[in-house]
């Protein structure tokens, strides 16, 4: 049973990832309980479902091109099944086209999860603290050849 449930947990992490880099704000949410906590970094915490996505519409507009990779979780299932902690390392990249610049980073997220009445695992706590976070001006000559979001 707990790695039927390690398994889901890892689909909603990279779902909750998917959505994100894709901008598409409801699939994002959903991902969410409705009093979920998030903390990135020192600088940004939200308390909610509603304030966590209505500050990622607003900053992640189609001028950020994002890229998140989590890898190698280490999933632990509370007994009783309802409840899990999770940590994943995070590479991300994101790229602000007008600005001509480039982050990269890197972290450990560490995310609490509950599954509700219906079985549906969804994330009630996340966050981290940096590792590292590097900016740096595209290069003269650097160009995207593909921009999902470059007509929005």
């Amino acid at each position: 049973m707990d790695l039927v449930a390690i398994e889901e947990i890892k689909r909603l992490k990279h779902r909750y990832l998917r959505t994100l880099d894709l901008k598409r704000w409801d699939e994002f949410a959903d991902c969410l309980e409705p009093d979920c906590q998030a903390e990135y970094g020192e600088r940004l915490s939200f308390s909610g479902r509603d304030d966590i996505v209505a500050y990622m519409r607003k900053s992640l507009g189609p001028e950020l091109i994002t890229m998140h990779h989590c890898h190698h979780p280490e999933i632990d299932i509370d007994p009783g099944g309802h409840g899990a902690s999770g940590t994943w390392a995070l590479e991300d990249k994101v790229i602000l086209w007008k600005d001509r610049l480039m982050i990269t980073g890197a972290t450990f997220y560490e995310d609490r999860y509950r599954r509700d009445a219906s079985g549906a695992w969804r994330i009630a706590r996340t966050g981290y603290v940096r590792l590292f976070e590097a900016m740096q001006p595209l290069p003269e000559g650097f160009r995207l050849t593909a921009n999902r979001w470059a007509d929005t």
